[in-house]
Parts: C-alpha cells; structure tokens; sequence
C-alpha cells in the first residue's frame, strides 16, 4: 500500500578489505608493527561487513551502521583520509545509480555510512504502526534523528571530503531530505495531536509548521538537480494540504470563538488551498490523493454551512485573506544529531556501548604529522646556520685568493723543496683518488638524473597521451554534448607539477655545468697533485736561498701569525659544523610527543589530535638552538676582525718586498696547488649536494609518474562512462522519437476517423430511416413521420443526473422520468 510518507533509499556498496590496507599502510609509515593490532584489523573488518548489509528496515541496523560509524570517527585521528583503499559506493538518489562513486578516502566512506543511517530512520519510521498514539511518537522521533544524522553529513562531514563531492550529498540535496525528514516528523506529531483530540487551535499552529517544512524542502527540492519530480510534486501537494488543514483548524476555533465572518474567510482559503494542492493529482500517489479529497469535502460542506448561517443568522463581515492574522507555528521536530558518532567518547571506552575503541595503542597520525614538521623546522634552522659558517669560510678563502695567500709566504720561508701543508694535501687528494673518485661520482649522479628525466618525461607524456584522447573524443561528440572538464582542468594540480619539476631539472642542469667549469679550471693542478712526490717538485720550482732582511722577516712572521689565526678559526668552525650536524641527527622529539600525546589523550579523552596541539612544545624545544644564532654573530665578529689584521699583515709584507721577485714563479705554483685543493674541497661538497638532490627528486617524479598514470586511468575509464551514457541517452532518444511518431500516427489516425473532412462535390444526402409498420393505429400525441418533431415545455430532470454535461450522448434517462417502461410499440414521445 502507498504511503502518505517518503523514505530515503539506501546506497549500495562493494566489500573491501580495510584490515589489509591499513596492515600495509601501518608497516610503511609507521614505527609500530601491524601484528600489534590484529585484533582491531579484525574487527574493522567485522563492523564494515555488518553494516555495509544492513539494508532492510530493522531495529538491529541502527547499531551496526552507528558502531562502524562511530570507529571511523575516533580512527580518523589515528590515520590519514587516503590509506591507499578505494571505497565504491552507488548513488542513492538522481539518475546514475547504476554507476558507482569511488574515492580513496575514509571521510567518503564515513559519509555513506551516515547517509545509509538516514535512511534507515527514514524507512523504520515507514514501517512503524503510526495508527497509534505510540507508533506516532516513535515515528516522529525516527524522523528527527534521520535529520540530525543529516545535519552533522551536511555541516562536518561532507566539507572534509575535498574534491569531486557525490552528486547526490551536494548541500541543496542535504538540505531538502534534511527538511522533508523534519517535516514528516512534524506531520506525525500533528497526527498524534489530532488522534488525542487536542483543541483545533493548536493543532491549527502544528499543521501551519508542516506547511513551511515541507515549502522549505520543496524549495531546496527544485534547486537540487537530484531530487525527483514526483518527490518535488509530492512535497508541493503536501505544503498546499497542511496550509489548507491549518486554515480548516483555525476556522474551527473561529466558530467556537463565534468569529462567524473570519470563520468563513479561513475556510474559504482552505478549500483554495487543497484545490492548489489538487493541482498535483497527477504525480501524487492514492494515499496523498484521498486524503486531500477528504479534507476537501469536509471543507466543503463546512464552508456551505458557514456561509449559509452567516448570511441568515449572523451577518458578520467576511475579512479578505489580506486582513487575516497570519497563523501561529508549534514546532515539534527538531534535529537530533547522533551524539554517539560526533562524540565518540560518549559511546567508545570501557562504558560505551560500542565496545573499546580500535587502534587505541596506534600513534595518532597527527603526531607523525608533528614528528615531521618538527623534524622540517630543525632542519632548516641547522642548514641555515650551517651555510652561514660556510659562507664565511669561503670568503675568507676568496680573500685569501686574492692576496695571494699561503703561496706568497711560503715560497719565501721555504724556497726549496715542498711546503708541508702542500704535501698534505696531495696525500689527502692520492688517497681518495682524485680525479677519477670525481669523475666517477659525476658519472653516477648523471646517471640519476639521466633515470630522474626520463621518468619525468614518461608523466609528461601520459598527460599529454591523455589530452590528445580527450581532445579527439571532444570532436567526436562535441562540446556541447561532451561537457565534462578539459584534462588540464581536471589534472591541475598534475600541470603544475610539470612547471614545478621542468623549474628544479633547469636550475640543476645549471649548477651541474657550474660544477664542470671547476673541475675543468683546477684539473690540471689536481693532476699534479695526484702525481708522485717527484711531480710536484718538478711543478713548483725552487728560488735561490736568500737572507732575509729583518724588516722582511718581522712583518713575514707578523702575517704568518695571523695565517695560523685562520686556520684555526677554520679548524674551530668545521668542528662547530661537525658538532651542529651530530646535534640534529641526536634531537628526538619523539618521546617528548608521545608524552604529550599521552597527556592529551588522559586530560581530553576522545579529542581528536591535531598536529597545531603542539605549537608550544615546538617553540619551547628549538629554543635550544638560540645559542647556534648567537654563535654565529660572534664567528662572524671574529672573522672581521681577523680579516682586518690579515690585510694589514699582507700589506705590510707587500711592501717590505716591493721589487723583490726572486720568489714569483714559486708563489704562482704553490698558490695554484693551494687553490686546486681548495676547489677539490668545494666540489665534493657539491657533487655530495648534487646526488641527494636526484635522490630525493627521483621520489617526487617517480610519484609524479604514478599519479600522472592513475589520472590517465581514471579518466579514460570516466570517458568510456560517459560514453556509454551518451550512447544509452541517444538510444533513448530514438526510441523516443519512434514512440512520438507512432503517437503521431495514431493520433492523426484517430483525429481523420473523427474528423473527417467533406468533400468538395455535393454533400451526399442523408438516409432516410426505414420503419417496420406499425399495427396499432397512432393514438393522439403520439409522433409519426409526417407531422415532423414538435418540442413542448421543459421536462423536469432529476438532481444529480449523471449525462448533463455530455452532449455527445441522449440522456439514458429520460424515458424513466414518467415513472413508466417504454415499450417499443408506442413510439417516442416529446413534450
């Protein structure tokens, strides 16, 4: 039997194993071990198993579908929204549910848990006897809770989800079941209140509430592009009926406050209403039908009896609708969110009726999220204050390029032979073999970025693959019909990473070219200093011994003193270097935020964690490296000072040995080996930069390429629905138009059998009827052919005769009026 109600149909799902996913999810990003948590992968399994069934109107569904909703709340702080399994739902509501919705997100599935647990409310309130007071009151409230379940979908689920939203959970949608399900609940308080005989008063304010519920949900009905026209036409007809039920009330507390004249106006806009609402008879099912032609006969009836006493009796003004008071409003329905799903603490724990909650032991994944931000944060402050040092390392040692510096002094305290910081070097540059460690170590990185460029072009060109098809199939259907969005539309995010990785290949390419033009400029002096003992001397000629004057010899130990200075500021800078970097590798905030999480979790049990909880604690813990900043300022107070000194010293020196060019070509080769070894130093660091850099580029393309290849599937696997649909639709179509042409057909067949035209000849003479003689001579009044017809007065007919208003057909009963049978012998009698 059809109901006066609506329900919310169910949406339908595939099984997925969840344990499976989350097992490998927590083996790859986190410290824990999955058989930590067997039990609860279990269960989470168990819980989407029984509720993803529930889909008949049954009491026992509500737990199911609350309990696994109200898991997937409380592990939402303990995993992220995509855990790497894709969740298939079908449409409930519109025209594609046949064609399931599938994202990699949690929320989405959360939200068609909540959805299906709407519609369950809905469908309970349906089967519930509401021909009883009780069954009334249960209904009501199943509807209230069907439209809270809604509410916290709308407002707190739904916006989380990001991306591509289900056509059917769009807001305008939400919004109109939200309001039908609230009007339906009020509707069943209304008929509780008639069922106990409350005064027409107040059930007058209860039916006036369930007309503006069901306007509401009307007009969020026509805006939705999901909602049905019959539902739309259903709603209409019952905002019109409860205007027109209202009104009724009203009008009866008008008659028993004697208000005879507002009596009349109210009942005549209540019989205006229900034939408003008449106006949807077409689309309306039996039960909505008959009750309307019930009230409307009971308007009826009461409006005749009003104004008929009116018009004798009482003779009070009848006001225009204008001048009416607008009827006052009783709410009953109210949405009652789920409390045991928005707040899973009120229903998880070792009270809750839901048992325990799964994966309490697991760390948050918010705290991995802080863990990483901290670690981001560290890291910076470190390499920051680490280039900084380099920096002035590296001035020093251009400004010791440019002075000529060590080579000037040692050629002239040690004009035969090799200086010893020369000689170690070389052993330094032999041991780590030079020039071929260099080369090998270009060669390897060459190779990354070699594997690094072609993944990346291997994504460049699936976009590109998939634009073609997409642009190829656009001209196949046309823009108009092929409507969905172009691919750099759709892969936006995908496109920009293209400008975003092509940006870091260029500005490599750039820095790698840097690297060869070094190694190009010192590779000859590399050489030498890779060679035997015997090459460098032969490399670094020998000056005549000389007594230096003694001015010399002061201001030469005078720079020599301030030489020994930088190299001690260098030697104390790479150990404060060495020292920063072991102090970031040994800064674990883990401990510390498990503690803190601990302490969250105790004080605010349920909370879900957020990474910004712990904003203090990080400001409080990198407090630690202050120090490293004031460190800086002073290396960099002490660097002046002592480049200040040193070009005094070498200025002094220049000029106690203007003109002195004994020792010339001995300066130009020490200061050409001391400065190869410099960029033998710089280039390690650079290639040791340069080989992390395609590393960690190697997993941003390699991810590019994966996802670059999951949109090209995705997207022809949305082409080839589409297509099919436009396919179905133009099938359709034909169909279609073969039916409206057989219409057609039939129609014109029809109207050329009832209409047909004259001829233009002469009309062709009607027949003259052929009578059987008569025995019985004509009595008087009795009609015969010769004396044509002769009307005389009106007959009186009967009320209520059922041909008056069919010309077509002679009134059947006519010859019954005379309260005689005719008989075929007497003839036809007029007048």
């Amino acid at each position: 039997m059809a109901s006066n109600l609506l329900p919310i149909p169910f949406r339908r799902t595939h099984s997925v194993s969840l344990s499976d996913a989350m097992k490998q999810y927590i083996s790859n990003k986190y410290d824990q071990q999955p058989n930590m948590f067997k039990e609860d992968l279990s269960l989470i399994d168990q819980l989407r198993s029984d509720a993803v069934t529930s889909l008949e109107a049954h009491s026992s569904g509500i737990r199911k579908l609350s309990a696994y909703a109200a898991q997937l709340v409380w592990i939402g702080g303990k995993f992220p929204i995509d855990i790497g399994v894709e969740f298939s739902w079908y449409p409930a509501l519109g025209f594609n549910t046949q064609r399931p919705v599938s994202q990699h997100n949690l929320r989405f599935e959360l939200a068609n848990i909540l959805f299906n647990l709407a519609a369950l409310y809905s469908q309970l309130a349906l089967a519930l006897n509401r021909s009883t007071s009780e069954g009334l009151k249960a209904a009501s409230n199943y509807f209230c809770q069907a439209a809270g379940v809604l509410v916290y979908l709308r407002n707190d689920i739904v916006p989380e989800l990001g991306g591509t939203q289900p056509e059917d959970m769009d807001s305008i949608t939400l919004e109109s079941l939200e309001q039908l399900m609230l009007a339906q609940a009020q509707e069943c308080s209304w008929s509780m209140a008639v069922k106990n005989g409350y005064k027409d008063a107040l059930i007058s304010r209860l039916a006036a509430k369930v007309s503006d519920f069901y306007d509401q949900a009307t007009e969020f009905a026509t805006r939705s592009d999901i909602i049905s026209t019959d539902s739309i036409h259903h709603m209409t007809a019952k905002h019109h009926h409860f205007a027109a039920a209202a009104q009724y009330r009203a009008a009866c507390d008008c008659l028993e406050k004697r208000k005879y004249g507002e009596e009349v106006a109210r009942l005549r806009d209540s019989l205006a209403c229900v034939n408003e609402a008449l106006k949807e008879s077409r689309w309306i099912n039996k039960t909505v039908l008959g009750d309307l032609n019930g009230l409307k006969i009971k308007v009826a009836e009461d409006l005749k009896r009003a104004e008929k006493d009116n018009d004798i009796i009482y003779l009070m003004p009848v006001p225009p609708k204008s001048e009416l008071k607008t009827l006052d409003r009783a709410g009953m329905a109210i949405a009652r969110k789920p409390t045991e799903i928005c707040d899973p603490a009120t229903s998880l724990g070792d009270h809750g009726v839901f048992g325990q909650p799964l994966f309490a032991r697991l760390v948050p994944y918010a705290v991995h999220v802080a863990a990483s931000t901290y670690s981001g944060r560290k890291e910076v402050i470190v390499n920051n204050t680490i280039d900084e040092l380099e920096g002035l390392t590296n001035k020093m040692r251009d400004l010791l390029q440019s002075l000529n510096l060590p080579g000037s002094l040692q050629a002239l305290e040690k004009p035969l032979g090799l200086p010893l910081s020369i000689k170690s070097h070389a052993e330094e540059v032999r041991q780590q073999q030079g020039l071929h460690m260099l080369r090998r170590s270009m060669h390897d990185i060459n190779s990354l970025k070699s594997n690094d460029v072609a993944t990346y072009e291997e994504g460049v060109g699936l976009l590109r693959l998939e634009a073609t098809e997409n642009e190829k199939t656009m001209r196949k259907h046309g823009t108009e019909r092929w409507t969905r969005p172009t691919s750099q539309q759709a892969g936006e995010k995908l496109y920009n990473q293209v400008g975003e990785i092509d940006g870091y290949l260029k500005s490599a390419d750039n820095s790698d070219e840097l690297v060869k033009t070094k190694l190009k400029e010192c590779e000859d002096a590399l050489k030498v200093l890779e060679g035997t003992e015997r090459d460098l001397e032969e490399y670094v000629p020998s000056s005549r011994r000389a007594v230096m004057p003694a001015k010399v010899e002061r201001e030469a130990s005078r720079l020599r003193n301030v030489l020994n200075e930088v190299h001690q500021l260098e030697s104390r800078r790479r150990r404060k270097i060495e020292s920063l970097r072991e102090k970031l590798k040994e800064d674990d905030i883990n401990p510390v935020l498990l503690a803190e999480t601990a302490r969250l979790e105790r004080e605010f049990p349920m909370q879900k964690i957020e990474p910004g909880q712990f904003e203090t604690l990080f400001d409080k813990r990198l407090e630690r490296y202050n120090d490293d900043r004031v460190m800086v300022s002073n290396e960099r107070e002490d660097q002046d000072s002592i480049t200040l000194r040193l070009q005094e010293a070498d200025l002094a020196f220049v000029s106690v040995r203007r003109g002195d060019t004994s020792t010339r070509e001995r300066e130009q080769a020490l200061q050409r080996l001391e400065n190869a070894y410099q960029k033998y130093k710089e280039i390690l660091v650079n290639l040791e930069t340069g080989r992390k850099f395609y590393n960690e580029l190697a997993i941003m393309v390699n991810r590019f390429r994966d996802e670059c290849r999951e949109f090209r599937y995705q997207r022809r696997t949305e082409a080839g629905q589409l297509e099919a649909d436009l396919s179905n639709a133009m099938s359709a179509l034909n169909i279609a138009q073969n039916n409206n042409l057989q219409e057609q057909k039939q129609r014109e067949t029809l109207r050329s059998h009832y209409n047909v035209k004259a001829p233009n000849k002469d009309p062709m003479p009607a027949p003259i009827p052929q009578r059987a003689p008569v025995p019985p001579p004509p009595t008087q009044g009795t009609w015969t052919p010769e004396v044509g017809i002769k009307f005389g007065g009106p007959v009186p007919l009967p009320p209520n005769s059922g041909n008056l208003h069919n010309p077509t057909y002679p009134n059947t009963r006519g010859s019954q009026l005379r309260g005689s049978q005719w008989e075929p012998n007497a003839g036809i009698r007029f007048g």
